[in-house]
């Protein structure tokens, strides 16, 4: 069931119900342990048993013991399953039917206790999940109308309302600012442990067209807090379609994509349960046949094996583990859809990054300036930034960002009469003068030459992948600046952590010249850059890459890349909060732009493995421990206090999940911000 088929209240309720039936069922188990105290007193310390008030207590405890515990059989059972509880309840009746009546107490008691406590453990990690359903605000001031603003619901905000946000107070929906600064603390959304600054839209209307596309210093989240300025927001999503809402469905439902442990192990139970039950009846017939024992000790034997056999922390192992490390994930502002994508991830063999935008900011940036000798190279940055403040060229934005400020006003020149040549540059004029900024065709089709100085620092710069334009003004050239979608800094470290994680095969694929993709490729260090691909060439490259490499996760922004991110066995899409189509296509998502946790939700795929595995091995060698003490004499009491025992032990190691590398997410990775337009 996706998010947008269920509404968050509904949610909610069934949630607030799970939670009133475990506060029960912890009731109902202490009242069954109080019971059995009182019956076991009544029968050995007061001398009652001929008065029958041990066994009133007994069926007490039968009564509170078993209550949830017949509800979840009769569920099983009618599902065509026969689980632990079902084992439980036909060893408890076993023992009564032979008169053994404090032993099928006891039973109960252990068996409603221990799965009591785990589903109070369990409730650990789910609470983690709800308290995100917490965070946003019940109320909201929207501004209707030229009065003062009204305090609504936040049930009854609609798109294009308008909400003004008090310092220091959460915000109720998500939108875009359109008046005040702030910085907004959004790490229970993002992850970002940095406030982030917020800024108006410049044009609202346009906005709401391309909410999608806009800079994260114009978009708003529902949950996240404001800082110390005034906003005022324009609503893109109502409450129930908020990014909040949409994480929070998201992890609430992650168990439906089952990991294929937990697939192996509901194999593994459909046949093991059938097998213990042939196996307590042929304990039975063989004590009775094979060794001459009376019928009730026989019976009694069986059923101590059937609960020793009972594979309930087998059945929990691999659950806990994966709920506790989604909660975690979520926690992190990493968003793992079920526990199949959790354990794939840490076996990853191979990754594919995206470029623009992924290993790169997707934002031009100059990255080298030559200039000729003496006056000439003297003239070259003013003269460049007085064309380029003409144009609207996407690299005229980056030279004006990277070098307007190395002018000083009384340097400043104005250009005139600015003309694009197609294909090649434009051309102006400055104090009377003709300029040319262009490539190096513009001035081979006048068969001009570059200098000598200058001819070599080109050919090295196009080598490294850079844009280059060359400057010429009044017949003579000034110098040549490169231009190029630099690496994020973190890209290197992000990679070489990678490394270390034993991701073994590190591919970047792009839509840019081979040569960009190279020059890329080598300043962040990946084994392969593979460039001039379309997006259906990336799926293409995904296919063949995975031909090798098993499994192969691809990391992107979820849209653009969204067929080779389905083809991968892993998706991971970046900066999917506010990207509806992010969240819905990809396995994983970085609710944030941040490359840097990428490692961290290996790690923690990983470590949730580890500890799966840890839990299956614990658990099958103590129920192999308790068959073999059956044999040998141990009592059903100690069998099940062991069994109920190694329940809570697996729960409490899942749990260890919750704290991992709380506050390290990043270790050993300097996170770069987005740098400005």
């Amino acid at each position: 069931m996706s998010a947008s088929e269920t509404t968050a209240p509904s949610t909610a309720d069934t949630q607030e119900h799970a939670h009133g039936s475990a506060r029960w069922e912890l009731w109902f188990a202490i009242a069954s342990g109080v019971t059995y105290g009182a019956g076991m007193i009544a029968e050995y310390a007061l001398a009652l048993p001929m008065l029958g008030w041990p066994l009133v207590f007994f069926l007490a405890t039968y009564f509170f013991g078993g209550f949830f515990t017949v509800r979840t059989a009769i569920a099983s059972t009618l599902r065509g399953r026969f689980e632990v509880d079902f084992l439980m309840l036909v060893a408890a009746v076993g023992a009564a039917l032979i008169g053994r009546w404090a032993e099928g107490a006891v039973l109960l008691f252990l068996f409603s206790l221990g799965h009591a406590l785990e589903e109070y453990a369990l409730s650990r990690a789910s609470k983690s999940i709800e308290a995100l359903a917490e965070l946003a605000p019940r109320t909201a001031l929207v501004q209707r109308g030229a009065g003062d603003p009204v305090e609504v619901p936040v049930e009854q905000i609609a798109v294009g309302d308008v909400v003004v946000i008090r310092p220091n107070s959460r915000i109720p929906s998500d939108g875009f600012v359109i008046s005040g600064v702030s910085a907004v603390d959004q790490s229970a959304v993002t992850g970002e442990s940095i406030p982030v600054e917020k800024e108006p839209v410049s044009d609202p209307e346009r906005a709401m067209r391309t909410v999608d596309t806009l800079p994260a210093a114009n978009r708003v989240f529902a949950g996240t807090v404001n800082g110390s300025g005034v906003l005022e927001v324009e609503v893109t999503a109502t409450s129930a379609d908020s990014t909040l809402s949409k994480v929070v469905e998201l992890v609430r439902t992650a168990d439906q994509a089952t990991s294929p442990t937990q697939q192996f192990i509901d194999r593994f139970q459909r046949w093991y349960v059938p097998a213990v039950i042939l196996g307590v009846v042929a304990t039975l017939l063989v004590s009775m046949f094979g060794f001459g024992q009376a019928f009730p000790d026989a019976f009694y034997l069986a059923m101590t094996v059937l609960v020793a056999a009972s594979p309930c922390a087998l059945a929990i192992a691999t659950p806990a583990a994966v709920l506790a490390g989604v909660a975690r994930a979520a926690r992190a502002g990493v968003l793992v859809k079920g526990g199949a994508p959790l354990e794939t991830l840490g076996r990853v063999e191979a990754m594919a990054f995206d470029k623009t935008g992924t290993l790169t900011w997707g934002l031009p940036r100059v990255t080298s300036v030559t200039s000729a000798a003496g006056d000439a190279g003297a003239a070259l940055i003013p003269t460049l930034v007085a064309v380029e403040s003409l144009s609207d060229h996407p690299l005229a934005s980056a030279i004006l960002r990277d070098l307007g400020e190395q002018v000083p006003d009384t340097a400043r020149l104005e250009a005139t009469d600015l003309n694009a040549v197609v294909g090649r540059g434009v051309r102006a004029t400055i104090g009377g003068e003709p300029v040319e900024v262009g490539n190096l065709r513009m001035f081979t089709e006048q068969q001009l030459a570059l200098p000598g100085e200058l001819e070599a620092a080109y050919e090295e710069a196009r080598d490294s992948g850079q844009t280059l334009m060359i400057v010429r003004r009044a017949g003579r050239f000034l110098g040549i600046v490169g231009v190029m979608d630099a690496s994020r800094a973190e890209s290197a470290q992000v990679l070489r952590a990678l490394r270390g994680a034993r991701v073994g095969q590190l591919v970047m694929i792009s839509g840019d010249n081979q040569r960009v993709a190279d020059a890329v490729g080598r300043e962040v260090g990946v084994d392969t850059a593979i460039g001039e691909l379309l997006p259906e060439d990336k799926v293409a490259q995904i296919t063949r890459l995975a031909e090798t490499h098993r499994p192969i996760a691809m990391v992107g922004d979820g849209v653009n890349d969204a067929p080779a991110m389905a083809r991968a066995d892993i998706g991971i899409a970046m900066g999917a909060a506010g990207s509806t189509v992010a969240l819905e296509t990809c396995d994983i998502a970085l609710m944030s732009d941040d490359l840097g946790r990428v490692p961290f939700a290996v790690r923690l795929s990983r470590a949730t493995s580890r500890i799966i595995r840890q839990n299956l091995i614990a658990s099958l060698a103590i129920v192999a421990f308790l068959v073999i003490a059956t044999f040998i004499g141990l009592n059903i009491g100690a069998v099940v206090l062991i069994h109920e025992g190694s329940t809570l032990i697996v729960v409490a190691n899942a749990l260890r999940l919750l704290n991992f590398e709380r506050g390290k997410e990043h270790h050993g990775i300097d996170h770069e911000d987005k740098p400005a337009h």
